[in-house]
């Protein structure tokens, strides 16, 4: 360690705190004292842990964010393409700012300005997931040294709109113009929908492989597999389409084009979905089991099958023969 004088008559300090092998400080000051000031300072900081030149401030944008979040865990989900365009577009509609510099409170006033566009609730609160998750995953790798922003943003209140589905004559109707219409593959999608309970991303996305005998195999979300079984007319549509790979072409316009047509009206959001919607409203009607619907729907909860209990026959009706009262009596005792 030295403190000397240079030629210029400033003072130069030339120190090693920690020893042979670990960094080396070099500072020129006006004066000696500000010269023993600094030698202390950098040695207390040394023996604390603390570094003299303080961490460089980040300066990457939330684009670098979602991009970096992509690269280390956001390309290895099921939906990776989707999530990155959509957190692309969360981003450049919040103007891409520093990522540091960005607040709950940029985020409320984005989700305030979709709100008025017209935008569900429940959209906006997709958007405020993803955006949270790549923060969480970030500071999970200790690739993100500061708090998440979002981390104390609630969830807006969403109001659940009641499932729609078709009746008996809403479905010829839709088949029909389905049928009439140029994409056959809009009319075999939704048969496959209505027979099965399948989303129709899946079904759209069928491919010659995943036709068994007498069942259909299924992706699911949570990336296992699910067989269900089909008619023999639906399985002769199938096989006949292709000898391997996709089934169907792009069939969602077309579907749309059809319900319009057919001057069925729909809540906003459940456009393709009345078609599964369809399916279980009429498979409890028909006295099917909650417990098999949410097999076939790939629930993973049953409180999300759960909607469709109220459809089944004999909902609620169990109360006259399950409650206490009527077991003891049905056993000879008299309560009253």
């Amino acid at each position: 360690m030295s403190i000397t004088k240079t030629p210029s008559g400033r003072w130069l300090v030339d120190i090693q705190p920690g020893g042979r092998g670990h960094k080396r400080f070099r500072k020129t000051v006006d004066t000696k004292a500000e010269a023993l000031r600094f030698e202390l300072h950098v040695s207390a900081q040394v023996q604390s842990g603390q570094p003299w030149q303080p961490t460089a401030k980040d300066r990457r944008r939330l684009s670098d964010l979602v991009k970096r979040w992509h690269d280390v865990h956001g390309r290895n989900l099921k939906d990776s393409e989707n999530r990155r365009r959509h957190l692309d577009n969360i981003v450049l509609s919040l103007g891409n700012p520093i990522a540091v510099q960005f607040t709950s409170k940029q985020f409320a006033d984005y989700r305030a300005s979709r709100l008025d566009d017209g935008v569900s609730a429940n959209t906006i609160n997709h958007d405020h997931s993803y955006l949270r998750a790549v923060f969480n995953e970030l500071i999970r790798l200790g690739d993100w040294q500061s708090p998440n922003p979002l981390l104390s943003v609630r969830r807006l209140k969403t109001v659940d709109t009641e499932l729609s589905y078709l009746t008996h004559y809403d479905i010829r109707r839709l088949l029909d113009q389905l049928k009439q219409g140029p994409n056959d593959s809009a009319y075999i999608i939704a048969r496959v929908c209505l027979a099965t309970g399948a989303r129709w991303s899946e079904a759209e996305l069928l491919c010659r492989e995943d036709v068994l005998p007498g069942k259909l195999r299924y992706l699911g979300k949570n990336g296992r597999y699910r067989y269900i079984p089909i008619s023999a007319d639906i399985e002769n549509d199938l096989v006949g389409r292709a000898d391997s790979g996709r089934l169907f072409v792009p069939s969602y316009n077309a579907f749309r084009y059809a319900l319009k047509r057919s001057g069925i009206d729909l809540p906003d959001g459940q456009m393709t979905h009345v078609l599964r919607h369809t399916f279980a409203s009429h498979f409890m009607q028909n006295g099917g089991s909650i417990l098999t619907l949410q097999r076939i729907l790939d629930h993973s909860s049953l409180a999300m099958t759960i909607r469709y209990a109220h459809m089944a026959p004999d909902h609620l009706l169990q109360a006259l023969d399950l409650n206490p009262l009527a077991v003891q009596l049905s056993a000879g005792d008299n309560v009253l």
